[in-house]
């Protein structure tokens, strides 16, 4: 989730490990993957003289040596901090059943349609880190790309050549300079997650189109209202966190969201959930919550962040989150109800959620004793245990 959260507020953790065993335990008997790392590495001392640093400059690698040595059916190559403009020397065209290409953390600014026109075979592509304004129609040819990563560029319009690339099923746009959500239509039956945190977004907009839509990340924007969502039926996942939103509102429609990521806005009351029965995280922290009110009716809860509001009381959480048995996590720390209870605070919450497996950033420990070492101000008689007591243990 943003820096100002512990919940996760993007995808930017997205690649799979290789190579996975089956359920054998053995290795699958497909063809092996065939995956080349390629990486500038730094000096190993940390100052470098002027005379030093020119000789570094002349002994630079060719970009066309680069890959020399490389045989023509890599499946996947990754060009890491190699100090790229281009792609256009790199004689990418003989690898033609590369799938995977990362070009993270380089200073690539155009893409060489030439080069793209014959990698047709490619699924994921990777641009993390780079200067790139836009893709132009250099991936028209890709046909199965089903991962496009263009986070931490400089673009400023989503593209409008989607339209060709018919497998793209998630696409990453985190920090760069996009004021509107547009030219996304074209992929509404294919793409399932859409990462555009870190921008200028002032609107969600230009989303009706994504009926398959699972996960929407737009945080860290500047938008203030949640709205034009309704068509996102299929949508497991939205975050919207740091942004300007202060009325919960405009979910109705999204009666499959499993997680809800609002946190460090300006909401001041939990409502408009009455639809959203499936929902298994809700964080609305750093907000201006003054109560803990309507989440009674949400049965599959497991995570309730509300911590850094203004609640006072700890009175409604017993009849909003006693019967929820699926909830293992609260955070409730940082609001004034936790000064108000002092040292008996934690003690009183766990009493009146037996099922917590954590409260804030605790785990909830649980130790028996026997009834000779009964005190009703700290144990809690449990129901069905005449002869053993449960309380947490103190940290």
């Amino acid at each position: 989730m943003a820096e100002e959260s512990t919940q996760p507020t993007s995808a930017e953790v997205h690649k799979e490990d290789e190579g996975k065993v089956n359920e054998s335990g053995s290795a699958p008997k497909q063809k092996s993957a065939r995956v080349a790392v390629v990486a500038q590495s730094p000096p190993a001392d940390g100052d470098t003289t002027d005379e030093e640093e020119n000789e570094e400059e002349e002994s630079e690698v060719d970009d066309s040596e680069i890959l020399s040595d490389l045989p023509d059916d890599m499946d996947e190559i990754n060009l890491i901090h190699s100090r790229l403009k281009s792609v256009s020397n790199l004689g990418l065209t003989r690898f033609k059943a590369l799938k995977k290409l990362c070009l993270r953390q380089n200073f690539i600014s155009t893409l060489d349609p030439e080069v793209f026109n014959e990698l047709t075979e490619l699924e994921e592509l990777d641009f993390y880190d780079n200067n790139l304004k836009g893709i132009g129609h250099a991936l028209d040819k890709c046909t199965k790309l089903g991962v496009l990563d263009l986070s931490f560029n400089v673009v400023r319009h989503i593209p409008d050549a989607f339209e060709h690339l018919k497998s793209l099923h998630t696409i990453y746009f985190v920090q760069n300079k996009i004021s509107h959500i547009t030219g996304l239509s074209p992929l509404g039956a294919t793409l399932r997650s859409l990462e555009l945190g870190g921008n200028r977004i002032r609107v969600i907009e230009g989303l009706g189109d994504l009926v398959n839509l699972e996960e929407l990340w737009l945080g860290k924007n500047k938008i203030t209202k949640l709205e034009n969502l309704e068509n996102l039926k299929k949508l497991k996942i939205l975050s919207i966190q740091s942004n300007r939103i202060t009325k919960l509102e405009g979910l109705e429609g999204l009666e499959n969201l499993e997680e809800l990521y609002l946190s460090h806005n300006g909401i001041e009351r939990i409502e408009g959930l009455e639809k959203n029965l499936k929902l298994r995280t809700l964080d609305i922290g750093a907000n201006f919550l003054k109560e803990i009110e309507n989440v009674s009716h949400l049965h599959e809860l497991e995570e309730l962040w509300i911590n850094n509001n203004k609640i006072e009381t700890i009175q409604a959480v017993e009849p909003q989150l006693k019967h929820i048995s699926t909830l293992e996590t609260v955070y409730l720390e940082g609001n004034p109800c936790q000064a108000k209870e002092g040292v008996h605070y934690r003690r009183k919450i766990i009493l009146a959620l037996p099922q917590l497996k954590q409260l804030d950033a605790t785990y909830v420990k649980l130790m028996a004793f026997p009834l000779q070492f009964y005190d009703s101000s700290t144990f809690l008689i449990l129901p069905g245990s005449p002869h053993t007591l449960f309380t947490y243990y103190p940290e």
